[in-house]
């Protein structure tokens, strides 16, 4: 059928026009005399997204996986001990990473629709008198499960038991759309990607790095070249890259920061834990279940929706693409087939969500999912009509 089709995904996300018109641009000398004048404020700018005025922000063209990768490799020894906490297919993933670069991982699995197991971190913490543990592996948004968690008590588990291990923190779905502070929780490492909060298309990693971090470069060990901090260190102070960035990708993430920029972090938090609220409003109005297990793990930037017994959520899924032209998000391993994820993340309004809500509806309807008509959207629609607007939130 004619018209745009909706991506709600929680990554990639939909792309503002402003950034499409910035990426769509001639190529261009990516050792031009003027480059450090464009690339200079917006390290600077990255660095204010990431809320640390100590750290450094890296720019690796990858997913953002090579930043997991690169913030392990100039950190790290093979051999070294880290704890890490398995809940969804992403904190698992990067369990698989550090296991097969020869880490000796200490999992904690907790059920999934939890999230860090802060407390258990903490006795852990405690018991190792030696230091063993080198660094402490945190997922601040399960993108899987729609589980978000409290980095800031890690940070405060960490101090409590006067632990110098390292604490890393994939922030791919998270930063820049919910709160996050570098510096003032005291994370060393932390993760993003282009297609996330950043609103771009997918390619671009994104690393904060403290100087504790960075300091670690001379003792780790680990074989690196194209993700080694020390060339990027070299050449990114003089505003350059050590090898040819994608320049259309910079111009559009320039674009990008612009937007969040004048919108503002906090004005960005509170939209998206407002929008986030009007979704969960729509699953509890259709009777369902959201896979995080307690408010408190509630994610602001994908929702994860338990389809009823008897029902197989890629249904809903394949229904919902083929019928009517809306992606919703996929269940992953152990959650395959059980959930269905909608994601409410990056450029994105009421306006828009009303539209995938319905869409959702139908779908559910269409596959025998006993939800009734218009429940979810009356849910949604009467929250976000009655509720405070994200610029009076943001303010209190």
């Amino acid at each position: 059928m004619p018209g745009i089709k909706g991506l709600f995904v929680p990554g990639p996300t939909n792309v503002p026009e402003a950034v499409r018109r910035a990426v769509d641009v001639p190529m261009e000398d990516h050792r031009a005399p003027d480059m450090a004048d464009f690339m200079m404020p917006l390290f600077a700018d990255l660095k204010k997204i990431f809320k640390t005025t100590t750290g450094q922000v890296f720019l690796f063209p990858s997913s953002g996986t090579g930043a997991w990768e690169a913030a392990i490799t100039n950190t790290l020894n093979e051999g070294d001990l880290v704890l890490a906490a398995r809940f969804g297919q992403f904190s698992h993933l990067w369990i698989d990473m550090c296991q097969r670069m020869g880490l000796e991982v200490e999992v904690i699995d907790c059920e999934w629709g939890t999230g860090v197991p802060v407390q258990k971190f903490a006795e852990r913490l405690i018991e190792d008198k030696a230091h063993r543990i080198k660094a402490v592996f945190t997922t601040q948004n399960e993108t899987a499960t729609g589980v978000q968690s409290d980095i800031k008590g890690v940070r405060k588990a960490l101090d409590a038991a006067n632990h110098p291990a390292l604490l890393f923190m994939d922030g791919v779905s998270s930063i820049g759309s919910v709160d996050f502070r570098m510096e003032e929780w005291g994370v060393d490492l932390a993760v993003s990607g282009s297609q996330k909060g950043f609103m771009l298309p997918a390619g671009l990693a994104l690393l904060g790095a403290s100087q504790k971090a960075l300091a670690c470069q001379s003792n780790a060990k680990m074989r690196r070249c194209y993700f080694d901090f020390k060339d990027m260190i070299a050449t990114n102070a003089t505003g350059y890259f050590p090898y040819t960035p994608p320049m259309h990708m910079l111009r559009g993430l320039r674009a990008s920061v612009d937007l969040m920029m004048q919108e503002g972090l906090e004005n960005i938090f509170a939209r998206h834990h407002y929008l986030a609220s009007g979704v969960r409003a729509a699953v509890q109005g259709w009777g369902l279940d959201i896979c995080a297990k307690e408010p408190k793990w509630h994610s602001d930037t994908v929702t994860a929706i338990v389809v009823p017994e008897g029902h197989d959520a890629r249904q809903v899924i394949a229904r919902a693409y083929e019928r009517y032209g809306l992606s919703l998000g996929a269940g992953l391993s152990v959650v395959a087939g059980k959930v269905f994820r909608i994601g409410h993340l990056g450029d994105l309004n009421e306006l828009m969500l009303m539209s995938a809500l319905g869409v959702t509806e139908m779908a559910m309807r269409d596959v025998g999912i006993p939800v009734k008509a218009g429940s979810g959207v009356a849910a949604a629609g009467e929250y976000w009509r009655l509720a405070k607007e994200p610029l009076a939130m943001a303010a209190e």
